[in-house]
């Protein structure tokens, strides 16, 4: 950087990217700037000494302050996920940002665009727009890529041609927690053990991690550039779309079946995807249309210019689920899950592959009291509801090989880090504010049983919070088969936690 505690610009903090970048550009020694469209969505995720102001990049007006001062920006907004056409929005707000940038005498930007196929696009100047069309379906076909990629790589061009060096970052898939991409493969191989696949996943790809993302992007800050550079970045293999669902079946203990056949199009796989992950259908279908495309690097020099050693897919796959876990392990359900008295939707909330059922109560009592009865769970306390019940899943699981309710626990009162309860194992114990019992039962997945405990007012608030990660199809089956009785025995189990708890008054 060229000179101590530059001002920095970060845009598109309340992204996947933006969102990972946000933390880790906090620790270093600068000053930094976020710019959102409604800033009290951003204030609360930024430490002291950041500054967050109130910017559209379509909206002209809003920029100059957002840019005065600054070193350098990073330009991470995509409009993929509106309901409108993306392309246009991207140029404009592209041509907006790269006037503001130019005329804030901007050091530097830094942007993150997509790996494809080079081809030659329309140069903008910062005048008046030139009218595009390659952009348009109708024309798709002169360019050789998909309106997304095309979109990605012209606005790339459109920062080049502003005069304000820029450091273009060429990605192909992005694989992390939370991804789109990293979730559109896991929805699918999740979902489906037979995939009808079209041929389009022969087609090779270059993954790469969202780690090794970051490390470009915040090795791009301290780095000094005289003219604009474009940088392929990839993973350390080269994979096949279906290659990439394979490695992740694999690493899931997932056996899938694929029948290529020859006649489903990427066109006709976008809609099909939509009916297989709706909740990703607008944005999937969009990316989905561009994997007739390869997304391998060609140009090899950001690992000459850069320390980078970007790992393979297996690893970036293993870490993205493990990230998942420890993200998902500090998850606060009070925050994240209603918390105004209204029942859940039938089956619960959905994040990624886990299925969460919550439900609160309050009470008079204190939050010591109430953990004394949660940290008495099990043995011979018992489950505070349907102990028959439990005793009938503990005698099918000892049928199918598991240990069964037999264990019981070793202090009727108090709980360690680790020890066993029944068919459960203590995961995580904060007294009085938090018990988390991992699952060790036979189950197609994952499964904890969480209870959280806070003082409010003059009393107190218990959120009772069952997990389960899914495994495959046959683990949704088991979640929704259940459900009903696993309503019916969470219900009563923390009713009668919180009368125990106020009976020791």
């Amino acid at each position: 950087m060229s000179s101590s505690n530059p001002l920095v610009l970060l845009t598109g903090a309340t992204g996947y990217v933006g969102g990972r970048l946000l933390p880790l550009l906090q620790k270093l020694p600068i000053r930094l700037r976020c710019v959102a469209r409604k800033p009290e969505y951003l204030q609360s995720k930024v430490g002291d000494g950041v500054e967050v102001v109130e910017g559209d990049v379509m909206d002209p007006s809003s920029l100059a302050a957002a840019l005065t001062g600054v070193e350098t920006a990073y330009y991470l907004v995509h409009s993929m996920g509106t309901s409108q056409p993306f392309e246009e929005k991207d140029r404009t707000a592209a041509l907006n940002f790269a006037r503001a940038a130019k005329e804030a005498k901007v050091s530097k930007i830094i942007y993150l665009g997509g790996l494809g196929t080079s081809i030659p696009l329309l140069k903008f100047g910062l005048g008046t727009p030139k009218p595009v069309s390659h952009l348009d379906g109708s024309t798709q076909g002169q360019t050789g890529l998909s309106a997304h990629l095309s979109s990605r790589q012209e606005v790339g061009q459109i920062f080049r041609d502003s005069g304000v060096p820029t450091v273009e970052f060429q990605a192909s898939v992005i694989l992390g927690s939370g991804s789109l991409s990293f979730e559109l493969i896991r929805a699918l191989v999740e979902r489906l053990p037979v995939m009808i696949a079209p041929k389009w996943v022969s087609v090779r790809c270059q993954p790469i991690a969202i780690e090794d993302v970051m490390r470009y992007l915040l090795e791009a800050l301290e780095k000094h550039f005289d003219h604009s550079e474009v940088f392929q970045i990839g993973g350390e293999n080269i994979i096949s779309y279906g290659g990439l669902m394979a490695q992740y079946a694999k690493i899931r203990g997932l056996r899938r079946w694929v029948i290529p056949v020859p006649v489903l199009t990427p066109r006709l796989s976008s809609l099909w995807l939509g009916l297989v992950t709706p909740v990703y259908a607008r944005v999937g279908r969009a990316l989905i249309e561009g994997v007739k495309n390869e997304t391998i690097v060609t140009d090899r020099k950001a690992l000459d210019v850069f320390s980078v050693k970007p790992m393979g897919v297996r690893a970036a796959i293993e870490r993205a689920l493990a990230s998942e876990d420890s993200e998902f392990a500090q998850t606060r359900w009070c925050d994240a899950l209603s918390s105004g008295g209204r029942e859940e939707p039938f089956g619960g909330g959905v994040v990624g592959s886990r299925f969460v059922d919550s439900r609160f109560l309050e009470t008079f009592t204190s939050p010591e009291k109430v953990f004394g009865a949660v940290e008495a769970i099990g043995g011979r306390t018992g489950w505070y509801y349907g102990d028959w019940l439990w005793k009938i899943r503990g005698g099918l699981d000892l049928l199918a090989g598991g240990v069964g309710l037999r264990r019981g626990r070793r202090d009727p009162k108090k709980l360690s880090l680790g020890e066993p309860v029944d068919f459960w194992r203590v995961e995580a114990l904060e007294r009085p504010k938090l018990l988390r019992l991992a699952a060790e039962m036979k189950v197609p997945g994952r499964a904890w049983l969480q209870f959280e405990v806070e003082a409010k007012g003059a009393g107190t608030l218990i959120r009772q919070t069952a997990l389960f990660d899914a495994h495959g199809l046959w683990g949704r089956v088991y979640w929704w088969g259940l459900y009903p009785i696993h309503q019916f025995i969470f219900r009563g189990m923390l009713r009668n936690l919180v009368a125990a708890a106020e009976k020791k008054l």
